[in-house]
């Protein structure tokens, strides 16, 4: 009998260590970015049904969901929530403040011509540090806290509306070009704690969908010499806030000096790991074979040393590789 029991015991703390091995790594989901066509699910219908999918990433941008102050339009995301829900998938929402076009100031217009905002975005350029860098977007002056107020705000009525209804909310890479002490005030370290405080009001507001910033790369950083992606991972994994990334090319020379060694650090400390496979990252060639990375490069590599939970494919890419 005491034979037995012991046993009994091996076995059954066995099962416990093994569930509890299984709720620490789950599959990984495969999920569909779609970008900004956020209307458009209905035309990528079969790919969105297939199985493997569980779910699709949308692009919303701030101008979109607060047209006029105050005034707040979500009905672009009820309606793809809606049709996804028939068709028994997730929705995971990006709410966009940057833009990588010259021509995009996709923020509400009050932000611009209300002197309290101080011109409420500010260029974007490829090379901020030559005589006669070219723009090549626009970004939200977050570090002006008046403006990160505004953005706070959407969150906060965001979250009342779709909190536990869509599975996820991401806020954009912390990637940007600016010219530093610009007249809306950007500084690195303002912006830095711009980002902080974005992500935990984030999580403040949603209690159950999962918040996720993308990080990549830091203004004025590189190799974590002023210690911001350190701290944002340490402070990610203290306040229980997923982390993700852009874009996943196998070992690229620039993400090994920033984001990237630090998601394989906080792989198994972090609630989650959200990372996008773009379709420039399909571009890329791998230096051992001298081709392009395939699906399964991006999947292992964003599984085993990123520790992905989720995957975001470009639904352009989906039948290519």
């Amino acid at each position: 009998m005491q034979n037995f029991t012991k046993f009994s015991l091996i076995i059954l703390c066995s099962c416990i260590w093994t569930f509890a091995e299984a709720k620490t790594k789950p599959a990984t989901q495969n999920f569909l970015f779609l970008g900004g066509s956020h209307d458009q699910l209905k035309k990528y219908a079969k790919q969105i049904n297939k199985p493997d999918i569980s779910g699709v990433q949308l692009v919303y941008s701030w101008k979109l969901l607060e047209p006029t102050k105050d005034n707040y339009n979500f009905a672009p995301i009820e309606q793809n929530l809606k049709y996804l829900n028939v068709h028994h998938k997730k929705l995971f929402i990006q709410i966009q403040d940057r833009f990588f076009d010259a021509d995009a100031k996709n923020v509400p217009a009050y932000l611009m011509s209300d002197p309290i905002y101080a011109g409420g975005i500010t260029p974007q350029y490829d090379n901020p540090g030559e005589n006669m860098p070219q723009a090549s977007g626009w970004v939200a002056a977050q570090w002006n806290p008046e403006v990160r107020k505004r953005f706070q705000k959407l969150l906060q009525a965001l979250a009342l509306k779709f909190d536990g209804k869509i599975y996820g909310i991401n806020l954009p890479e912390t990637a940007i070009d600016v010219k530093e002490q610009d007249k809306t005030g950007f500084s690195c370290k303002n912006y830095f704690n711009a980002e902080i405080e974005n992500m935990m009001a984030a999580k403040s507001a949603f209690k159950h969908s999962y918040v996720v910033q993308y990080v990549n790369f830091f203004p004025c950083e590189w190799n974590n010499d002023h210690g911001y992606m350190s701290e944002l991972f340490h402070y990610a994994s203290a306040h229980n806030i997923g982390l993700g990334g852009p874009d996943v090319v196998p070992y690229k020379k620039a993400q090994m000096h920033n984001s990237y060694p630090f998601f394989h650090k906080y792989r198994h400390k972090l609630p989650l790991i959200a990372m996008a496979v773009q379709s420039p990252d399909y571009g890329y060639i791998d230096p051992k074979t001298k081709k392009n990375y395939s699906k399964a490069d991006f999947r292992k590599f964003a599984e085993d040393y990123l520790g992905a939970n989720i995957i975001f494919w470009d639904v352009e890419q989906m039948g290519i590789h």
